[in-house]
């Protein structure tokens, strides 16, 4: 069974071909990072244009690296949420476009299920019950999957996402945008000797960094830091100070969650997991096995919606064409 996704959900476009929801024919993917560098974060206006210019080449590549024409795919997954409205337009309606012109299935897809499905694209596949966290610009949850989808939200952020954290904290030190590989980068010439707050929020498997975000702004004004280069030791070390304060609510929350749950693997996806210090953390501390995407695999792409789309249809899910966006869309129940 193949299946082509289709993602737009932020600032990459993408397209991929899966077949059986675990192997990758093709997996194109078109990002906007140095459109939006410029502004320091994205635009959605701009992402939005972007995806239009960019969504049929990517799509041809897709079919074309595959070796597959439309009578070779058997349906269309697309993300309709959660994202950027107008980013999440483009997709949709590219999809529905082609599901009618080739009298194909379509599926929509939830952006963050997708991202756990990344998992199913490695060499190993995952076993339930599962903890999966998902951590990215956007969000930060916690679940519990006992079965394809059958998925219980566990705990999210209260306030930033860890990636947006890391963006805004990147912002505060000069290091650039995206700010998650400029802290990581940063953190290797620095060493973690700031000791910032943690947020635990006993009883709840919520996340909250808005406390360690804070405090390095806090920190940075102190220090005049507002201008000082990158190269200088000190942004550094905040860097990697606030990271491992991350990095430790993150895997800590997690593996207390998987002994509670007494799950069998955990699995980590989103944009974030390709940081390595969370990857290593988690492999180290995790009381069970830990399956994790390659990075290609954990940023934004459409190989995950594809898989995702898969088990999907196995289970007999289709929608109609009343597929709408839903840019607030959420993961399971609480």
């Amino acid at each position: 069974m193949k299946i082509l996704g289709i993602e737009s959900s932020c600032d990459e476009t993408a397209a991929a071909v899966v077949e059986d929801g675990t192997g990758i024919l093709s997996n194109i993917i078109s990002s906007q990072v140095e459109l939006h560098s410029r502004y320091g974060g994205i635009v959605p206006e701009v992402a939005s244009r972007q995806h239009l210019l960019s969504s049929v080449p990517v799509l041809e590549r897709a079919l074309e690296e595959a070796g597959a024409s439309p009578n070779d795919i058997d349906a269309i997954a697309v993300t309709n949420g959660p994202g950027l409205a107008g980013s999440l337009l483009v997709g949709v309606n590219l999809a529905k476009a082609l599901a009618l012109a080739w009298e194909l299935p379509l599926i929509g897809i939830n952006h963050l299920e997708a991202h756990i499905y990344a998992n199913w694209l490695g060499h190993e596949t995952p076993v339930f019950p599962l903890i999966a966290l998902i951590v990215s610009g956007g969000h930060t949850d916690l679940v519990l999957m006992k079965g394809h989808g059958d998925i219980i939200r566990l705990g999210q952020t209260r306030d930033d996402a860890a990636g947006e954290a890391f963006d805004k904290v990147a912002r505060v030190l000069g290091l650039g945008y995206p700010g998650g590989p400029a802290i990581e980068q940063a953190s290797k010439e620095g060493s973690p000797s700031y000791r910032l707050p943690r947020a635990w929020i006993k009883g709840s498997d919520d996340f909250s960094f808005s406390g360690p975000k804070t405090a390095v702004v806090r920190l940075a004004r102190e220090l005049s830091l507002a201008n000082t280069p990158a190269r200088n030791s000190v942004p550094a070390d905040i860097a990697a100070s606030f990271q491992q304060s991350v990095v430790d609510v993150l895997v800590t929350k997690t593996s207390a969650a998987a002994n509670r749950h007494h799950v069998r693997q955990i699995l980590l996806a989103g944009g974030v997991a390709a940081n390595e210090l969370l990857r290593q953390t988690m492999v180290d501390r995790s009381p069970i096995p830990v399956l994790i995407p390659e990075p290609v695999l954990c940023t934004d792409n459409a190989a995950m919606v594809a898989s995702c789309g898969c088990f999907h249809l196995l289970r007999g899910k289709v929608d109609g064409w009343d597929l709408d966006v839903a840019p607030g869309l959420t993961l399971g129940q609480i």
